[in-house]
């Protein structure tokens, strides 16, 4: 069956209910694409059998959100009985005997499992080339990397390997290649969500949110999660929930504010590349003439290195790694769960508190505004193997000058999405962010859909006509 993936998110979901064809049908099409096509590095481990088993037995179903659409795990994210290797020779070996609670609550929502995909080690990195396996390859520039941590969910939704796509986001590691690749990512509010929300970890950086190829998409999606077991906030009927309603309605007028200013540029040489300011200012243009306020945001920050430092720190120390892993992990990975687990208490507490009062400034710096735009990279997606060979902080500084405007929305708990809405000279897509209020996930996907209008279609990568 050919071109089921020209088809949206919710078009599919609204052909299995209608019974166009069957979930064993979808899941088969996109299977044979990544057995045929993934030479990308999107998939970290593929269960064709299981999927094809498993499809092919689900019952029709009137109130499972994602019935029939196959989806996959990150490879963080524990699956009963299939490899889950954390992007790490130390975990090489390693098969679950239980599922974590998402892989089993995406299950319970009709979903099709077909694999993991590919991550970095852990997900420490923004850039997902671990060495247990081969890197995760932009599509539209295969030399270069798909960013991380998210990389191989962000190229199976540019590639046309997966309809949509669930990842996790820590500091960028959902908008960052998203934003790399030329998909929507969205990042959520700190708590909206009932599965990785936060506040599974101290620094209660880390949140589970979709990647797809529109704003209508990823509405749906981010309604499907928001839905999930072990508890709800949810009760629309599939196809129907405020995030995917708000991104079929135009956004009432705004008032926007804008920045190019991160957090780190006290501390880090950060240089926005032409294509990316290009890019911000014309989206600063589109949305005044759309109606909409648009203002500097006269952002000015400060303090955030070394807090950030402590978080990322802190937040490696916590991975179960014996001295005979910390000989088999990536010298990044090594180096920050050492350094992590070399922070006094007060180190750890002091970060914390930096970090709370960080957030209360950020949200009181950007009150005035329904959002904030920032550009989403600072940079054009970086060589395949330009992070390596450097001492881990030379990396994580070359990570910062890269995305520098991501970590800081996740320290601040704030929505963020990131949008394709250009394209350089070599036809790669060009994105930017939009940040939110608290809770502000349904202004966010209104105005990209908005976005999306005055842009036109999203284009692909050659691989999607493969």
């Amino acid at each position: 069956m050919a071109r089921l993936h020209d088809l949206s998110l919710v078009a599919q979901t609204e052909a299995l209910r209608a019974g166009d064809f069957s979930p064993a049908e979808l899941s088969s099409h996109y299977l044979d694409r990544i057995q045929r096509l993934d030479d990308l590095g999107a998939f970290a481990e593929v269960t064709a059998s299981a999927a094809l088993h498993h499809a092919a037995q689900l019952e029709r179903s009137a109130d499972e959100s994602l019935w029939g659409i196959p989806l996959a795990d990150k490879d963080l994210v524990a699956r009963e009985g299939v490899p889950t290797r954390y992007g790490s020779r130390s975990r090489v070996d390693h098969v679950p005997t239980a599922s974590d609670a998402l892989a089993a609550a995406l299950d319970a929502a009709g979903a099709v499992n077909v694999g993991k995909t590919s991550t970095s080690e852990f997900g420490l990195t923004g850039f997902t080339e671990p060495l247990i396996h081969a890197p995760a390859r932009d599509p539209w520039r295969r030399s270069a990397g798909a960013g991380g941590s998210s990389g191989g969910a962000a190229v199976a939704v540019a590639a046309g390997f997966l309809p949509a796509a669930v990842g996790s986001d820590g500091g960028g590691s959902i908008r960052i290649p998203s934003a790399t690749v030329g998909v929507v990512g969205v990042k959520p509010s700190r708590g909206r969500l009932p599965i990785g929300s936060g506040f599974d970890s101290p620094d209660g950086l880390s949140v589970t949110g979709p990647l797809a190829r529109s704003a209508e998409d990823a509405g749906f999606l981010l309604d499907a999660l928001v839905g999930l077991a072990p508890y709800s906030y949810a009760t629309a009927a599939p196809g129907r929930g405020p995030f995917v309603d708000a991104a079929r309605r135009e956004p009432t007028p705004l008032r926007v504010g804008t920045t190019i200013v991160s957090p780190w540029d006290d501390d880090e040489d950060i240089r926005l590349h032409p294509d990316a300011r290009s890019a911000f200012e014309a989206v600063s243009a589109w949305m005044s003439d759309a109606g909409h306020q648009v203002m500097d945001a006269e952002w000015h920050p400060y303090g955030y290195a070394r807090l950030f430092h402590v978080l990322w720190r802190a937040s490696a120390a916590r991975i179960p790694l014996s001295e005979a892993d910390l000989s088999l992990v990536e010298p990044l990975t090594a180096w920050l769960v050492t350094e992590g687990r070399g922070l006094s208490s007060l180190d750890l507490l002091g970060g914390l508190a930096s970090a709370r009062a960080f957030e209360r400034r950020t949200i009181e710096d950007f009150s005035r505004f329904d959002v904030v735009l920032t550009p989403a990279l600072a940079q054009p997606p970086q060589p395949v193997g330009g992070y390596a060979g450097h001492s881990p902080e030379r990396t994580f500084a070359m990570q910062i000058q890269y995305a520098p405007y991501s970590s800081f929305v996740n320290v601040a708990g704030l929505p963020a999405l990131t949008l394709p809405v250009a394209t350089d000279a070599q036809g790669h897509p060009v994105s930017v962010q939009l940040v939110g209020r608290p809770g502000g996930e349904a202004t966010l996907l209104s105005l990209a859909a908005q976005l999306e209008q005055r842009r036109g279609a999203l284009l692909h990568p050659p691989v999607w006509d493969a």
